[in-house]
């Protein structure tokens, strides 16, 4: 096996490059969707017969799913090329951002899998590539920039080959005594670090592991509490005898930046984090807890104190051999933006009323007042889908101000901003 090989491949994929993928199953040539042009397409399938491969996910959003070729869940699909398909309909199949921009397609007929072992190994290339996960594939012979195999796309992000590349000390705010230590393979050119903060001993360390999130840990993205639970973890490891924060290189749960931001071009069509992550072609939650175990057992850590509210850490690190002495819940508010206008999550609390129960029960008192002819203010009921939108965006832009300058630039004060609250046919109620 050689991660070589993958990181060739990774790399002729972001380029827009044709690679061929070998499994025991046989061989598939591939370009990424993506980085394919008019020029570039007609380079690679002179013909134009060349297939599309998609993710299952995407092909149950194109109503492919109930297809004999395409009915397992588990496996790629398969398209077969039309005449009509060229590069620019090949992206709006690949792509579910521009669902709402081109929402009529096909109709598509699915075709039997070439080789699955390899087109499911050219599926996880893709997400190592933090591209789509969408192709154009042909079987025969032709010209390809990088040749790998699926054995060497399954070794190529394999932790053991993780080590300990430097250390340093590095003050922070919580500690100015913590060392920073970083991480790096061979093969793969992401590096994860580790901080350790306090005095270490005989006792289980505090450890909080942490996934990148350039939106939230940079820039303070309302559209999740990455950052403030980044800061919290700190102080609260600081505040324990002694402790360790994993940072992983892992954006947006193990899909990449690109592939995150296109997911939060989906929320705001209406689709939640998960519902998001599964019609882009990608698992619910794509982390490898694998890496942050291969770092505690770099440094010498056996059994841990996890600070984390996902119980599926938990299982990630006990399963790759790091004993869970106790789970910490880490206490961090959630922001005012996420809890106004996010919907539950599958890895998140159940319910609203856990997110912010402060929220709810106002929202639940308003509509037991309003039934009673006990509101201060008459309610009235929104008529027309234009003027509910415009209604509930302006609520949640205030509910969003933490200052009550919306409210104030209105002449309103704070205690009479808009109430939202639902009438018992599930209509919204502003008053």
């Amino acid at each position: 096996m050689n991660g070589r090989d993958a990181a060739r491949a990774i790399d002729a994929l972001r380029r827009g490059w044709a690679i061929r993928l070998t499994a025991p199953d046989g061989a598939i040539r591939l370009m990424a969707i993506e980085g394919a042009d008019a020029v570039t397409l007609a380079d690679f399938d002179p013909q134009g017969q060349a297939d599309i491969l998609i993710s299952a996910a995407r092909a149950e959003t194109l109503k492919l799913a109930n297809q004999l070729a395409a009915a397992d869940p588990d496996l790629p699909v398969l398209i077969e090329r039309a005449p009509w398909i060229d590069a620019d309909v090949a992206t709006s199949i690949s792509d579910p951002v521009l669902d709402l921009a081109s929402p009529l397609k096909g109709p598509f007929r699915a075709r039997a899998l070439p080789a699955p072992q390899a087109a499911k190994a050219a599926l996880r290339l893709a997400r190592l590539a933090g591209i789509l996960p969408a192709y154009f594939l042909t079987e025969g012979d032709g010209p390809v920039e990088a040749e790998v195999s699926a054995d060497d796309v399954g070794d190529y992000d394999d932790a053991i080959h993780l080590a300990i590349a430097t250390r340093a000390r590095l003050p922070v705010s919580a500690s100015e005594s913590a060392e920073i230590i970083a991480f790096r393979s061979p093969d793969e050119p992401r590096e994860h670090v580790a901080l350790v903060v306090g005095k270490r001993d005989a006792s289980p360390p505090v450890i909080r592991i942490h996934s990148e999130c350039l939106t939230g840990d940079v820039f303070g993205s309302l559209k999740c509490d990455c950052g403030p639970q980044l800061h919290q973890a700190l102080h609260q490891i600081a505040d324990a005898q002694w402790g360790v924060l994993l940072y992983l290189r892992q954006e947006g749960r193990g899909i990449g930046l690109v592939n995150k931001l296109r997911a939060y071009a989906l929320q705001d069509q209406g689709f939640d984090t998960v519902d998001a992550n599964v019609r882009l072609g990608f698992a619910i939650d794509a982390r490898d807890f694998s890496v942050a175990a291969r770092m505690l057992d770099l440094l010498g850590i056996g059994g841990v104190r996890l600070l984390t509210n996902n119980p599926q850490k938990v299982a990630g690190l006990q399963a790759a051999g790091i004993e869970v002495v106790e789970r910490l819940p880490i206490t961090c508010r959630p922001t005012r933006i996420m809890n106004a206008i996010s919907p539950p999550s599958a890895t998140g609390p159940a319910t609203s009323y856990e997110r912010h129960p402060c929220r709810c029960r106002r929202r639940a008192t308003a509509l037991r007042r309003s039934r009673h002819g006990l509101h201060h203010r008459p309610q009235r009921r929104l008529r027309g889908c234009r003027q509910a939108r415009r209604r509930w965006l302006h609520a949640a832009r205030e509910l969003a101000d933490p200052c009550g300058a919306a409210a104030s630039r209105q002449g309103l004060r704070h205690r009479h901003r808009p109430t939202l609250a639902l009438d018992p046919c599930g209509r919204w109620l502003v008053g």
